[in-house]
Parts: structure tokens; C-alpha cells; sequence
């Protein structure tokens, strides 16, 4: 069901050896550019077509009414109403403690430069559709948005044609739990090229967030310039770094929970135990015929992206996960806090028997919307910083420009640009009424 690949032995870089995801952005560029001119060109009018071919429902308008948005939080299942809740109470916790104050340095007496964060004027926010419904996509989206201050955003999810060309009536209620109230029933590559160029009432956004396919990751690349991005998301991945002391039912639960997004979604695990690996294996053969979603499971955890990755100790262990930089990286081992506090590459780190994915997907606090593909080692997941621009206030006054004007100059003139000089001393040669003293 899952293959094993053997790295015991070996020394190097091994990042070419690791099973991963395959994703080929690049291919479907070509695929969405004309999706996105037709939205540019022809706005609403492109996105209902769209939504008919792509989605199989002509909605009777992109913009979802707020009376939809009431009435779904009305119906909503009063436990996942107050997980919701809950799910939105803890992120608010931990998104709020990532506010930056602005700070004031004095380089110099009369020359300061303070650091103010300035939050993104708007923002579009993707929760994908498809084989499910992700209320929770929309917490992790606009919870760090609003801890940031952003004065105006929106969502877009795919309209269902089993709801009248609404977006999943959990997404809506999720919307409305968290006082949104601008929706848009439109998916895929076209969501982005709405918030990206503007259609109907959707104003043009300066960014766009959140995770979503193939197709929408390549119109995020296709347009990045034109609108902020958080990033391209590939498929979903875990990772587990484990030793003997670990449990294998526990492994190979968490193993299967991933899988069950996608039949392209990666489970590795990374062990340092062949006896652990075989225990494993058994637990999946167990278990996978028994969860409901078996068959894409079975095609994900057989895919080349999947694998029992042996490893010579667990030092070796961290360097392969290092390697890896899992979109979530587990680890379970003896004193793994410890072992945890050493892994420098992972999206998001879940320590020890008690702290699984699925936590991290809803109620830890921490955002799921995390780096991809390996990309974990230069990038970080959603988080009020994304939604932040950090501008440099610099202010000098007469006298402490000219204490480093001399520096200036030969730094000017080192690089073959005396007119920034000038400009230095153009202050400097006569003193104007407005200047300080």
C-alpha cells in the first residue's frame, strides 16, 4: 500500500531521494490565462459562463445576498455552529499576539526611523470547494485579515448546483459567524482573476489569499504583479518523524488523515525504526479498507508522493525532515519537545502523541493555510503579517543630515550617481527658512 524508501547509509543532500507531490504549475498556465482575460475583458458576464462550465450551475448573481448568509447560520447544525465558534475564538487568541507595535529607532540625535505596519487596504479570500465544503478555510483566512486591520474584504467560494449556485451553506454560515457579508459565488482560476481585475460589485482587491487547486494556483502566478499573493499551494502533505517509542496506530491515523484530502495529497513518514515501519504498514492495511474515503486514501498513500522513509538515527531523521520542509511536520518521539526545538524546515510543527493535524486543521489556534512543496524552508503559512506592510518612516533633521552627508556622497559617487549626492548637499549649502535649527 505504501513504499519504503531506504536512505540508511546514505550522506548527502537528499532531497532528489524523497517521494513528493508532482505539481506542474507551469503546464496549466496556459490553460487559465485565457479563463482570466475573459474575466478582465468581459467581468460578470465571463464569470457566470464560467461558473456554468466549470461548475455545472449558472448563479443568479456572483454576489451572494445577505439574507442567504443569515439564513445558512440559521440552519447551521448547532455542533458545528459552536465549533465554528470555538475554532474562531482560539485563532482570534493566537492571531491578535501577532500584531507588530510600531517601533522608533534614533540613529543619530535628529535622525530617526520608525517602523510603522500598515494593513492591506483589501483582500480577496479563497475557500475552496469540490469534494468538500471548508467553513474552516474561511476562519484561517479571515481571522489573521481582521486581527490585521484590513478594511474591506471578501470571499469567493465555488457556486454548488445542489445549492441553487450557492457556495456550501457551511462556507456561507462560516462567513456570517464571522460578520462577512461581501460573497461571491465564484470558483477556481476566475476567483482570482475577480479579485485581481475587479467584476461587477467586487472591487479590484490588493491581494489574495487562501488555498485551493491546480488551477488556482496557476492564476496566482499568472497574475501575481497585478495582485498581492500569499502563495502557490500544492497539495496537502504530512510528514512524521518517529521512533521507536511512537505509537503506530497513532502514526498511521494521521498518515491516513492527510490522504484523505486528495489522491495527490503526501503522507511520509520518517523513521529510524524498521520495526516501528512494519507496524505501520500493518495498521494501514488495517484501517484503510475501514475509512470511508478508502479508495482515494489507498491512491494517495501508494503514490510516488508517499512513502516509509528509513533513515540511520534520528539526527539523520532531522536532517531528512529538514530536507523535506513538510507543509506539516509531526513528531513522535522520546522527549519531543526537544526534538521538535531542533527541526529548522516544516510549516507547522504538531509535538508529541497529542497534538495531531487534524487539530491544527480546526481548533489549535494555528493557521492551516501553510507553505507547500518544500517551499516551508523560505516561506511561512497565513498569519497576520501576510495582511501587513511594514513602511519606514524616516525623519532627520538639518543638522543630523549633515553629520552623514559626507558618507552619502562617497557612497554617490562610488556607485556613479553624484546627482544623489547633490541632492545631499543641495540641503546643506544655504540654509532655507524652513530649516531646523
Amino acid at each position: 500500500m505504501i513504499s519504503r524508501i531506504d536512505l540508511r547509509g546514505t550522506s548527502g543532500d537528499p532531497r532528489d531521494l524523497l517521494p513528493r507531490a508532482e505539481t506542474d504549475v507551469a503546464s496549466a498556465l496556459e490553460t487559465v490565462r485565457p479563463i482570466c482575460d475573459d474575466v478582465r475583458d468581459r467581468g460578470v458576464d465571463a464569470l457566470m459562463e464560467l461558473a456554468e462550465r466549470f461548475d455545472g450551475v449558472r448563479p443568479d448573481a456572483i454576489r451572494v445576498p445577505r439574507e442567504e448568509l443569515d439564513s445558512a447560520l440559521a440552519n447551521l447544525d448547532h455542533n458545528v455552529r459552536a465549533a465554528l465558534h470555538e475554532s474562531i475564538q482560539r485563532a482570534r487568541a493566537v492571531h491578535r499576539d501577532q500584531r507588530r507595535p510600531e517601533t522608533k529607532t534614533r540613529v543619530t540625535p535628529g535622525g530617526t526611523v520608525t517602523e510603522r505596519w500598515v494593513p492591506v487596504g483589501r483582500v480577496g479570500l479563497y475557500a475552496p470547494g469540490g469534494r468538500a465544503a471548508y467553513p474552516s478555510s474561511v476562519v484561517m483566512n479571515v481571522v489573521p485579515a481582521q486581527e490585521a486591520g484590513v478594511g474591506s474584504l471578501a470571499v469567493a467560494s465555488p457556486p454548488q448546483a445542489e445549492y441553487g449556485g450557492l457556495p456550501h451553506p457551511t462556507v456561507l454560515a462560516a462567513c456570517a459567524l464571522l460578520e462577512v457579508d461581501e460573497v461571491y459565488a465564484v470558483g477556481g482560476a476566475q476567483a482570482v482573476a475577480m479579485f485581481a481585475y475587479g467584476a461587477g460589485e467586487c472591487a479590484r482587491a490588493d491581494m489574495v489569499t487562501g488555498p485551493g487547486n491546480l488551477w488556482v494556483a496557476a492564476a496566482k502566478r499568472l497574475l501575481k504583479g497585478t495582485v498581492g499573493i500569499d502563495a502557490e499551494a500544492g497539495p496537502t502533505e504530512i510528514a512524521i518523524l518517529a521512533d521507536e517509542t511512537a505509537n503506530p496506530g497513532y502514526v498511521a491515523a494521521d498518515l491516513i488523515s492527510q490522504a484523505e484530502h486528495d489522491s495527490v495529497a503526501a503522507s511520509v513518514l520518517v523513521t529510524h525504526s524498521p520495526q516501528l515501519a512494519t507496524e505501520v504498514e500493518a495498521e494501514l492495511n488495517r484501517r484503510v479498507p475501514e475509512t470511508k474515503h478508502s479508495e482515494r486514501v489507498t491512491e494517495a498513500l501508494g503514490g510516488r508522493q508517499s512513502g516509509i522513509v528509513l533513515v540511520d538515527s534520528l539526527v539523520h531523521g532531522l536532517t531528512v525532515v529538514d530536507a523535506y520542509a513538510a507543509e506539516h511536520l509531526e513528531v513522535m518521539t522520546a522527549e519531543a519537545r526537544s526534538v521538535a526545538a531542533r527541526v529548522r524546515n516544516a510549516g507547522a510543527i504538531f509535538v508529541g502523541d497529542h497534538s495531531p493535524v487534524s487539530l491544527g486543521d480546526y481548533c489549535a489556534g494555528s493557521n492551516h493555510v501553510l507553505p507547500t512543496g518544500g517551499s516551508a524552508c523560505h516561506s511561512s503559512g497565513l498569519s497576520v503579517l501576510t495582511f501587513l506592510r511594514g513602511v519606514h518612516v524616516v525623519d532627520y533633521d538639518r543638522s543630523a543630515l549633515a553629520e552623514v552627508a559626507h558618507h552619502v556622497v562617497a557612497l554617490a559617487d562610488a556607485e556613479d550617481l553624484p546627482a544623489h549626492g547633490e541632492a545631499v548637499n543641495a540641503r546643506l549649502e544655504h540654509r532655507g527658512s524652513g530649516d531646523d535649527e
